[in-house]
């Protein structure tokens, strides 16, 4: 075999390797959870998701007062969206998107807007494990539903998932006894705060941590501190999400700050570029 062809068999293999490299590198888009601007929100709703546009975020998560939109709401909501390049990957819901009566209503929201993930935020009031074997068994049946309209469900952790009831933390009975397919939204501001390991939860659930909240933690100021100036260990974490976590959008959180909202959530979104690159 001559030079020439070894050095053309070695092209060819690194050109049919070139797209499985770039895919392996595929930038995940990061997005903000509307809560963060919730006051500007409610004033101002097209003008509010038009200055995070222009902040850079790439993606808005509404929560549950968007569940009170008609259908034609929805649909200048989704055209305003679509004007602005940016797109509403989940929506965070009360147990009513969740029930048998009020499903089909944030199917057809959602489905207008272009989401892919159905995303219960609370589950209210739990008793005992009993109580939140209850939740996942909600969670599973709106899976099924959720599914046909090739949308899926998600759930969103606060502090007291991971507060062990029994000797076993809550979010670990929701993901034992829910399908693979329902997203496990981890939320590391309540996580670390409890003080359990968000990097050793990614780990522990494969493929099913498709969105992280990235609310930042910090001993002395809670929740009023930028992303990154707190405890929350963000390089292990982005690397744990992207290598085994299967993370799809990254949504910063914000709760308050000395600054104004809009401020705030730009200089976040600014730091988070710094950190994770």
């Amino acid at each position: 075999m001559s030079t020439y062809d070894l050095s053309r068999r070695s092209f060819l293999s690194l050109a049919a390797a070139a797209p499985l490299a770039t895919a392996a590198k595929k930038r995940i888009p990061v997005g903000l959870e509307l809560f963060s601007v919730r006051d500007e929100l409610s004033k101002d709703l097209e003008g509010t998701v038009r200055a995070v546009a222009k902040m850079g975020y790439e993606d808005v998560e509404f929560f549950s007062p968007y569940y009170d939109w008609t259908v034609d709401k929805a649909k200048e909501v989704r055209k305003l969206l679509d004007d602005l390049k940016i797109r509403c990957l989940s929506t965070h819901n009360g147990p009513k998107s969740f029930s048998d009566e009020g499903i089909q209503k944030a199917i057809d929201l959602n489905s207008i807007l272009g989401a892919k993930y159905v995303v219960l935020a609370s589950a209210g009031r739990i008793n005992g494990l009993d109580g939140w074997k209850g939740v996942a068994d909600t969670l599973s049946k709106a899976s099924e539903k959720l599914g046909k309209a090739k949308l899926k469900a998600g759930y969103h952790n606060h502090q007291l998932e991971f507060k062990p009831i029994e000797g076993k933390r809550p979010i670990e009975v929701i993901a034992a006894n829910t399908p693979k397919s329902v997203m496990l939204q981890l939320d590391i501001g309540t996580c670390v705060e409890v003080g359990s390991d968000p990097v050793a939860w990614i780990n522990a659930n494969p493929g099913r941590i498709n969105s992280v909240h990235c609310k930042e933690w910090s001993p002395d100021k809670g929740y009023k501190v930028l992303f990154g100036d707190g405890k929350a260990p963000w390089k292990e974490i982005f690397q744990a999400a992207e290598k085994s976590g299967g993370v799809e959008f990254y949504l910063v959180e914000q709760e308050g700050y000395s600054l104004p909202p809009f401020e705030t959530c730009a200089k976040c979104l600014e730091a988070f570029k710094k950190v994770h690159g």
